[in-house]
């Protein structure tokens, strides 16, 4: 190696170190303000549906506007999108730290989930940008994923640490110094790829009906999983289809579409995102029964059970650190195979055994078995599309995990809640164990013990169920990995794209 080539992949490191820290804290945002909650209730009295905007909005504008961003970028310029981003992260983290009312905190969890829709798909392309080598751009956007996994398992942790000193706004207030240093750091190390032919035109009535497609089908998923019965959900989701059907008929008439359908054409990018798609259903699904069971079941502390959780996010990380070495001499679609294999056996050792160990070990080899869907799954997606147009890409891969978990939350809930419901006798259950748990708080000992037993039993009873669906799920993405995949070559053979 040259000179020259050690100083050029020495600052492509530096560059990446750069969106690592923008992903980084992307996803301590997604789970850190859990902790909070209680304490910003107690300062700003929010009425229960503002307290569920609060929570909610930010990941209703991230899923929302991502493709739109996305697509953006390849216009305007991914360096220049990702540097506006991150500045208005860190206004709107102020704003939010030192908010005094519900509503400036609500405006201010906006503008938060419309700055990380322009950060995620413009960091995910500039890494590709980075590393043009095949074996080299797998083993960035390992890390960049395993950033991002231990981002979101360090949340709860870093906000309880920060809770116990400070108050509720210091979580957003760690935002201000972090992006700071991502825009000091973007100008000086980060190129400007390419844009596209139609750079700086932008469909308005395709932004709208991206919108229109994505927002309802994201409340309606959250929506059927509280509540398989309400009617407004299903009517949420029949009207994002609606939009999605008009949506993609725009795009193919489109000289200069928002979204650009011509990438479903290659076989690795499609492929990869409907495998990256099914197991974001698997993980939504069982890490949201998995965190009801550590408190309601296991009876751990919010922050007990945080760290609990943040266990099988260390298979993630491993296994999002150890797939792009699998792949300079095997074939992707083996790896990835081969690894949701594994993830069966994790889900088999839950299924088959009993106890907190059981559970939390099975499920961090289930996870560590994932890990190579994200790590290589989203380089195949990027690496398929144009230069010109790896935003767009990158925002597909992101939009399709995020539709993946809401997807599995929904779904695999329902699993789970019908199960529990076809599990209890006693009508002081109710529909979930936290109304059980709540209705054994007004009964005397005597009544309420057997009452939680019978409840808990049943919700251990769905977590089951939810992990057996998870396990058939997991082998069918297998198969369909090892037979979609196979012409892929490994990484090591593959070269600059």
């Amino acid at each position: 190696m040259t000179t020259v080539q050690t100083r050029s992949g020495a600052r492509a490191w530096l560059g990446m170190s750069v969106l690592c820290l923008a992903t980084l804290l992307l996803a301590v945002d997604n789970t850190v303000l859990m902790l909070a909650l209680p304490h910003l209730a107690a300062d700003l009295a929010p009425s229960a549906t503002e307290l569920l905007w609060i929570t909610d909005v930010y990941g209703f504008m991230i899923a929302g506007f991502m493709i739109t961003m996305g697509s953006l970028g390849d216009r305007i310029g991914r360096r220049r999108l990702l540097l506006i981003g991150a500045a208005a992260f860190g206004v709107a983290s102020a704003v939010a730290a030192y908010s005094t009312t519900t509503t400036m905190l609500i405006a201010a969890r906006v503008l938060l989930g419309l700055s990380g829709a322009a950060l995620g798909p413009s960091a995910l392309a500039l890494v590709a940008g980075l590393f043009p080598d095949a074996r080299r751009r797998a083993m960035a956007i390992g890390v960049f994923t395993a950033c991002f996994m231990g981002g979101a398992a360090a949340g709860p942790v870093i906000g309880g640490l920060l809770l116990e000193s400070f108050w509720w706004g210091s979580v957003f207030l760690m935002g201000v110094p972090i992006m700071a240093l991502v825009v000091a750091g973007g100008l000086v190390l980060l190129p400007e790829p390419a844009r596209g032919a139609g750079s700086g035109r932008l469909d308005l009535v395709s932004v709208v009906m991206s919108l229109g497609t994505v927002l309802p089908l994201v409340y309606g998923l959250k929506e059927l999983a509280a509540d398989p019965a309400q009617v407004s959900a299903y009517a949420a989701l029949g009207a994002g289809l609606l939009f999605c059907v008009a949506f993609v008929r725009r795009q193919g008439r489109l000289a200069e579409p928002l979204l650009d359908l011509r990438l479903f054409g290659d076989r690795s990018f499609t492929a990869a995102l409907l495998i990256l798609a099914g197991a974001m259903v698997v993980q939504g699904g069982v890490y949201l029964f998995m965190s009801q069971h550590l408190q309601l079941v296991e009876g751990l502390s919010p922050m007990v059970a945080g760290l609990w959780m943040a266990v099988p996010a260390v298979g993630l990380v491993a296994g999002s650190l150890a797939s792009p070495l699998l792949v300079g001499v095997l074939r992707p679609g083996l790896v990835v195979g081969a690894g949701l294999v594994v993830s069966a056996a994790g889900f088999a050792v839950v299924l088959a055994g009993n106890g907190l160990v059981a559970l939390v070990g099975g499920v961090t080899v289930a996870f560590l078995g994932m890990a190579p869907v994200g790590a290589l799954g989203l380089g195949l997606i990027v690496g398929a599309a144009p230069p010109e147009r790896a935003g767009s890409a990158s925002a597909m891969a992101e939009s399709g995990g995020e539709l993946g978990i809401a997807l599995g939350i929904a779904l695999l809930g329902s699993v789970g809640a019908a199960v529990y419901g076809g599990s209890v006798t006693s009508a002081q259950a109710g529909g979930s164990l936290g109304e059980a748990l709540d209705a054994a708080a007004g009964l005397p000992p005597a009544a309420a013990a057997p009452l939680v037993a019978e409840a808990r039993a049943a919700f251990a009873q769905g977590l089951l169920a939810v992990t057996a669906v998870g396990t058939a799920l997991v082998l069918v993405l297998a198969v369909l990995a090892l037979t979609l995949l196979r012409h892929v070559r490994p990484m090591g053979e593959q070269g600059h794209r």
